[in-house]
């Protein structure tokens, strides 16, 4: 088997001392091998998918053991060592046999209510298969704009877009990201995704319609990295290219923007970076902020210019991406590159490491969360390949292709898919620079090596044709690293079995660079070896070709000496993601062999220049080489398709297809600041009238501000109807808040802090804010801290300097219900966080009946994907499922709570805590469901709120930083040592978080015992944004604390 020839050499030897050992000495394996085949069994059967490193030290030490005795004794302990690896492997199969069996019964269960609550029938195109009206790129045929074929259909499209002036954030988190003389290789975080983002960025900043890109990253000023990378902005300038594209439109161009985040003096590598992230988006929102009103004045008539898309890359930058879309209510797009799930599947099979060391280890759970959180978000998701989608994606709870299909075909049909979402998975090849590569001409091909040229050919050149004895005919090109993966064995297998092959061709195998095989990894070097055996083996030499070295810039000119020669490609991976190599070397005048698993298949459809094999038969390997090296008139065909096609894996094919799956997304925006919205003509009414008209029309609307429920809408008086009511009513709230706006200008800022009547709300004229979100057991206790907190910072609050925000899972009824029994009054807060985040309240001194007033256009900036009804439903089926098996009684476990229930936070009580499901069953079930909600534990497990998907009581801050201008550097967040499964996401950002020690210390044992990962994941205990107080702290203590956190 390759790369296991060394257990092979081990076990013949075995085999071979047998006759001369005394039987009474002889192993077990030899007395009882019979007409058994140690060999074959081991070898294919038993050490397959396992990495051999420690095994293979062993049998090195054993062919150095002089003595017979010994040597034998130390190859049966490795027999005895490769059983017990076989007894591993079954168990490990079983295991994930029972895990895919798991997975697939809850994903058939969860897809069967999803539909059966959908009311009408399905249509034949529902039931159709999956890949029927789907074509190699992943999209529907129908409504796909046609391929940009030549400059004149370039002009035109980009005639289309010159009126257009998008500004799209892309953001790359972890690795060293430059512009230029990128140290791609330098460690594993800086590699293929951070040419990839940065050549995408550049490429868009090109293109017709595109006014700013922006690619966001961490900004590393550490002494162990170049300085480069500490500088927050780096300009991308546009390639030199050639024709109609450098003439692509107007553009401000691309930016490489370095957001401070985590350790400011070291370089941190990725599994590391969770705890930070929230610092990011934080970091990342005010750039946004600041550049939509910077571009807004130079292109957006005054009014701010938002993201038409934030895309994300990879699994930290897709959690970054959905909190910062989120945040501004503006479309996602998400990478993956590579995935979690995926990446846990091999390690589990691999079998060196438990589950919980592969946590500890990649952080895996926390990856796969960010996944599944991407999903949720994403309007869509672009991948390289079909197979990507089929094989990967389909791993997650977020995702399932058939209900996918089932919901496209509902959608097209303009039928309801009740509150069910499934981001589009859209197949977008990368895209490469092909400017700088100038393909040889006819005439150049017939000189193969002549004697003038030879002083003028590259170094490669000879360091490859020193290996031939006749280096004139058409040379065999692999380019891959020595990887059992690779499949390189069976090409220099296939290559030495097929003579007319070996007589008409070459075979040059570019595996890397080396300096000493005994340096090499276990497995590279095995590898090597297994090749350099075969060569030996078929008598190969001055037939292949190995070179040890290469430069970056020598694979350029491999691939225009394989095309000199009149050459094949061959790329024979078991199984490859995508394939850039394949179009790298189209782009050469190669002609391709490839694998038929994975990613060439979609650039064979597109390219039509190669043959396609079953990477395990190495006689189709060898015929299909034969057939393009000895038919002139293929290879030809194959050469031309290739180079007429290969523009479209070009980057402005790429991003035009790009541009377009934008176009197709549902514009969003914060609402208050559309145009249409606003009347900069008109003169606004004063703030008072404009609050009399909000409280003239709650009254008759029986629409209470303090955010509860209505009965019903009896009121016939009111000649309005709800929805042109609720619309008044907006346009009233939002006069008022303008009016008070415009107000600001004539007013003292003694009047505006001793008064109601200067800004609204009255967070904007503090210079801190204090965010209390103390999820107490007892409104007692929480009472007690809220006193605490206003005693530490008494003078301020007097003052007027700092104002407070109160953050819980409460309702309205219940907060206001707390405000009375506490004794505390409406206006002693600045704003409300209700309902986990579902629900927004400024307090109000203008009238004494309703001190409160809702923010209506948070319900519309955190309503994306809120399942509504078809959500509830849901909700209350998965409730009525949750008895009590346990006590024999058969009682619910959870119930509806609809007294408390409201528009965008449903409700559930809890009979009995800690008897029901944890926090994730009930999110992954709602995942398979296509259902897109956060699932909040709360109130020490006795409540279970279910609010938007991007809703959040963090969020929530988030919201009244982009709507108020409050700065989030200056707000100070209360938490106690625990909370609600929310509680996590209040402790990281820009803000300073203080721990209240001894305060909720008891729900932490009922609601986060089964949490995916552990909280330090997540949270940087050790950030000095974050500081926790003593026991039995005091309002002295606490106002030591303050002062150590530079808030006071």
């Amino acid at each position: 088997m390759a790369g296991n020839d060394w257990i092979n050499s081990y076990l013949e030897a075995i085999l071979d001392v047998g006759p001369g050992l005394d039987d009474a000495k002889s192993s077990l394996l030899l007395r009882e091998r019979g007409r058994f085949s140690p060999t074959r069994y081991f070898v294919e059967e038993v050490v397959s998918g396992f990495d051999e490193t420690d095994l293979h030290r062993s049998w090195i030490r054993a062919q150095a053991t002089r003595s017979p005795q010994e040597r034998n004794t130390r190859l049966e302990n490795m027999c005895w060592r490769i059983w017990n690896l076989a007894r591993q492997k079954k168990q490990l199969e079983g295991e994930q046999a029972q895990r895919l069996k798991k997975r697939h019964l809850e994903r058939e269960k969860g897809r069967r209510e999803a539909v059966a609550d959908m009311s009408e029938e399905l249509s034949e195109g529902e039931k159709g298969d999956v890949s029927a009206d789907v074509s190699g790129h992943g999209e529907s045929h129908r409504g796909r704009l046609p391929r940009i074929s030549s400059a004149e259909t370039m002009e035109a499209w980009t005639s289309q877009q010159k009126e257009k002036k998008l500004y799209i954030v892309l953001i790359s988190l972890h690795g060293l990201i430059r512009g230029e003389n990128m140290e791609l290789g330098r460690d594993s975080d800086t590699g293929g995704q951070v040419k990839y983002v940065v050549e995408l960025a550049r490429a868009l900043g090109s293109m017709p319609g595109v006014y700013r890109v922006d690619l966001l990253t961490r900004q590393v000023s550490s002494p162990e990295v170049d300085c480069s990378y500490g500088e927050p902005t780096e300009m991308l300038p546009p390639r030199n290219l050639e024709g109609s594209i450098s003439e692509l439109g107007e553009s401000s161009g691309a930016y490489i923007i370095r957001i401070p985040f985590g350790p400011k003096d070291k370089y941190v590598a990725k599994e590391l970076l969770w705890p930070h992230l929230p610092e990011f988006v934080d970091g990342a929102l005010t750039h946004v902020i600041q550049m939509s009103k910077v571009l807004g004045e130079q292109i957006g008539y005054g009014h701010p210019v938002w993201p038409a898309a934030i895309h994300g890359h990879y699994a930290d930058a897709g959690d970054s991406a959905a909190l910062l879309s989120g945040a501004l209510n503006v479309p996602m797009l998400f990478t993956g590159h590579s995935l979690g799930r995926d990446k846990l599947e091999q390690l589990l099979r691999q079998g060196r490491l438990s589950k919980d060391e592969i946590n500890s280890t990649y952080k895996i759970m926390r990856r796969i969360e960010a996944e599944e959180i991407a999903l949720d978000a994403s309007e869509i998701v672009i991948t390289s390949t079909r197979q990507e989608i089929e094989e990967q994606w389909r791993l997650y709870d977020g995702f399932d292709p058939i209900l996918e299909r089932k919901l496209r075909a509902r959608i097209r049909r303009n039928v309801s898919c009740y509150g069910r979402y499934m981001p589009r998975m859209s197949v977008i090849p990368p895209g490469m620079e092909f400017h700088h590569i100038v393909p040889l001409h006819e005439g150049d091909l017939d000189g193969v090596l002549e004697g003038n040229e030879e002083g003028k050919s590259p170094i490669i050149w000879g360091e490859i044709m020193r290996f031939f004895s006749n280096p004139r005919k058409p040379m065999i090109l692999a380019l891959a690293r020595p990887d059992p993966k690779k499949n390189l064995t069976a090409l220099v297998k296939a290559f030495g079995e097929c003579r007319p092959l070996r007589e008409l061709a070459n075979l040059t195998l570019i595996m890397g660079n080396r300096d000493n095989i005994d340096e090499m990894s276990s497995t590279s070097a095995s590898m090597l070896l297994s090749i350099l055996k075969l060569i030996d083996k078929y008598d190969l030499y001055g037939q292949v070709a190995y070179p040890k070295h290469h430069k970056q810039n020598d694979v350029p000119e491999i691939y225009r000496l394989a095309a000199k020669t009149k050459g094949v490609f061959i790329n024979p991976a078991f199984i490859e993601p995508f394939g850039l190599t394949l179009i790298e070397a189209a782009a050469y005048g190669l002609p391709m062999v490839a694998t038929k698993n994975g990613g060439p298949v979609d650039i064979h459809r597109v390219l039509d220049n190669g043959l396609l094999v079953d990477p395990h038969d190495e006689k189709s390997i060898a015929d299909a080489l034969l057939k393009l090296v000895a038919d002139k008139q293929l290879w030809a065909k194959c050469r031309a398709n290739g180079l007429k096609n290969i523009h479209l894996f070009s980057w402005p094919e790429h991003c035009k297809t790009y541009l377009t799956k934008i176009a197709n997304c549902k514009p969003r925006q914060p609402r208050w600041l559309r145009s249409d919205d606003e009347d900069d003509n008109s003169d606004s009414d004063s703030p008072s009238d404009s609050l009399r008209d909000i409280q003239d029309i709650s009254l008759n609307l029986k629409f209470s501000l303090d955010g509860e429920r209505g009965e019903g809408n009896e009121n016939t008086d009111n000649p309005l109807d709800a929805d042109e009511r609720k619309e008044k009513l907006e346009k009233a709230f939002l006069s008022w808040s303008k009016g008070l706006s415009k107000q600001k200008s004539g007013s003292s800022d003694k009047n505006d802090q001793n008064s109601g009547a200067g800004k609204f709300p009255a967070l904007r004229r503090r210079k801190h804010i204090y965010v209390i979100a103390v999820d107490s057991d007892s409104s007692s206790s929480l009472s007690d801290a809220v006193r605490k907190i206003f005693d530490a910072v008494e003078k301020e609050r007097t003052e007027g300097s700092v104002g407070f925000v109160l953050a819980t899972s409460f309702n309205f009824a219940e907060m206001r219900s707390f405000l009375a029994s506490g004794g505390l009054n409406p206006t002693d807060f600045d704003a409300f966080i209700c309902n986990s985040g579902g629900d927004l309240h400024y307090s109000s001194s203008h009238s004494d009946d309703n001190p409160f007033i809702v923010d209506l256009y948070y319900h519309s900036h955190i309503e994306y994907r809120w399942g509504g009804d078809g959500l509830r439903k849901s909700l209350v089926r998965w409730a009525n499922s949750v008895i009590d098996k346990k006590g024999g009684t058969g009682e619910h476990l959870v119930v509806e709570d609809e007294d408390n229930t409201a528009d965008y936070c449903y409700s559930f009580k809890i009979r009995k805590p800690g008897s029901v499901p944890p926090v994730k069953e009930l999110r992954k079930l709602m995942r398979i469901h296509a259902l897109r909600c956060h699932v909040i534990y709360c109130q020490n497990g006795s409540k279970i709120n279910v609010v938007p998907v991007l809703a959040s009581r963090c969020q929530a801050l988030r919201y009244l930083h982009l709507r108020w201008g409050m700065d989030l550097s200056n707000v100070v967040v209360f938490v106690g040592e625990s909370g609600d499964t929310d509680y996590e996401q209040l402790l990281g950002g820009v803000h300073k978080s203080v721990i209240l020690k001894g305060v909720c210390n008891e729900a932490s044992s009922l609601l986060h015992a089964n949490r995916n990962y552990p909280l330090s994941d997540v949270v940087a205990f050790d950030s000095p944004n974050l500081i926790q107080t003593n026991d039995d702290w005091s309002s002295s203590d606490l106002h030591a604390s303050l002062e150590k956190l530079q808030v006071l």
